[in-house]
C-alpha cells in the first residue's frame, strides 16, 4: 500500500506538478485525476492505437468548445462521436453569441424575453433555432437533388462553410477527422436537415457511418478513448470497440452520472469489460466530476506531457 500524503502546494506550482501530486493525496476523486492524465498520456503515445473522442452537446455550449477544438487542430484523436446537439451548438456559437446566466433564473420570464437557459447558459432565441435553420438550409439548398451524405460528411461540409478557428467542425473538415452523430435527426441541425432534404431529395444515410466505424474497428488492433459524459455519444463508441479486438485497450470516461440506477452514463469501466467493451487488460479510469471542472486541468496536463516539458511518473 502507498501512503497518503499531504498536498503541499505554492504559487509556482505547475497544472501538471498539482495533478500528479493529487495522484498521491487519497480520497477520493483526486487520484483518479492523476490516473486519467497517465492513461490518455500512454494512450497519445502509443502508435498504432485508434483514439476516439466522444462528447455531448451541452458542454458545447459552454467554453469547454475550445478545449475540443484544440484536440483536433492538435489531431490528438482520430475519431469523434458526439450529439446533435453539439453540433447545433457549434454552428450557432460560431454564427451568435451565448451569455452567462444562473441556475435560478425564473424560466418562465425568461420565455417571455425569449431565452433559452442550458443550465446556467443563456441563449437568446435569435443565436439558435433561426440562425441554424437559415445556415443548414443554405447548406442543404447547395447540393444537387438527390445527394445522400453520412453525418461525417455532413460535418465536414458544414466545418467548411463556417470558416471559423473556434469552430469543431472545422478543424475536423482541416484535418479530415470523421465526427459521427448517430443521433443526428436529434437536434435543429438534423431536423432542417430533414426538413429542407425533403424538398429536394439531398438525405443522410447514416449507414455509411457505420461502413466508416466498421473499417477503423477492424484496421486496429489497439483502441483508446476518452468519454466525456454518457449517452448515445458513450454508448456508440463502446458499441464498436467490442469489433476487430477485446474492447478499449485505453479508457477514460469523464461523468457526474451515478451507476446505481443502472444508466449507461453512469456505468464505469469495468461493467463494459462484462460486454466485451473494454478489454480485460484495460488500463481505465473512471472520473466522477463535472467535466467543465476537470477537463481544462487534465488537457493543459497532457499538454505538458506531449510537448516534452514533462513526463507522467506513477506515485
Amino acid at each position: 500500500m502507498e501512503p497518503i500524503r499531504d498536498l503541499k502546494l505554492s504559487a509556482s506550482s505547475s497544472v501538471l506538478e498539482v495533478v500528479k501530486r493529487m495522484g498521491e493525496m487519497g480520497g477520493f476523486m483526486g487520484p483518479h485525476l492523476a490516473r486519467s492524465l497517465e492513461v490518455l498520456a500512454s494512450m497519445m503515445e502509443h502508435e498504432g492505437c485508434l483514439k476516439i473522442l466522444t462528447f455531448t452537446g451541452n458542454l458545447v455550449s459552454t467554453g469547454l468548445r475550445g478545449v475540443f477544438a484544440d484536440m483536433l487542430r492538435r489531431k490528438l484523436f482520430d475519431l469523434v462521436i458526439t450529439t446533435c446537439g453539439a453540433i447545433d451548438h457549434d454552428i450557432a456559437r460560431t454564427l451568435s453569441t451565448y451569455y452567462h446566466g444562473t441556475f435560478d433564473a425564473d424560466d418562465v420570464e425568461l420565455r417571455n424575453r425569449q431565452i433559452h437557459r442550458l443550465g446556467n447558459v443563456f441563449i437568446p432565441f435569435e443565436s439558435y433555432g433561426l440562425a441554424i435553420e437559415k445556415f443548414v438550409r443554405s447548406f442543404v439548398e447547395s447540393f444537387a437533388p438527390g445527394t445522400v451524405l453520412s453525418t461525417y460528411e455532413v460535418c465536414w461540409k458544414l466545418g467548411e462553410l463556417l470558416k471559423s478557428e473556434d469552430s469543431i467542425l472545422y478543424w475536423a473538415h482541416v484535418n479530415r477527422i470523421p465526427v459521427v452523430v448517430p443521433g443526428i435527426y436529434d437536434g435543429a441541425v438534423g431536423y432542417n436537415l430533414w426538413l429542407y432534404g425533403k424538398r429536394s431529395g439531398v438525405r443522410v444515410d447514416v449507414a455509411r457511418d457505420q461502413d466508416l466505424l466498421d473499417d477503423l474497428m477492424w484496421s486496429h488492433e489497439v483502441k483508446g478513448a476518452l468519454i466525456v459524459g454518457g449517452g448515445i455519444s458513450k454508448h456508440h463508441a463502446l458499441w464498436w470497440s467490442q469489433f476487430g479486438g477485446e474492447g478499449l485497450d485505453y479508457a477514460v470516461y469523464i461523468t457526474s452520472s451515478d451507476e446505481y440506477d443502472g444508466s449507461l452514463s453512469g456505468a464505469r469501466p469495468k461493467e463494459a469489460q462484462s460486454w466485451g467493451k473494454v478489454a480485460p487488460k484495460a488500463r481505465a479510469v473512471f472520473l466522477k466530476a463535472d467535466a467543465t471542472l476537470v477537463l481544462p486541468f487534465l488537457y493543459v496536463g497532457l499538454l505538458s506531457i506531449l510537448e516534452g516539458r514533462s513526463r507522467f511518473s506513477s506515485p
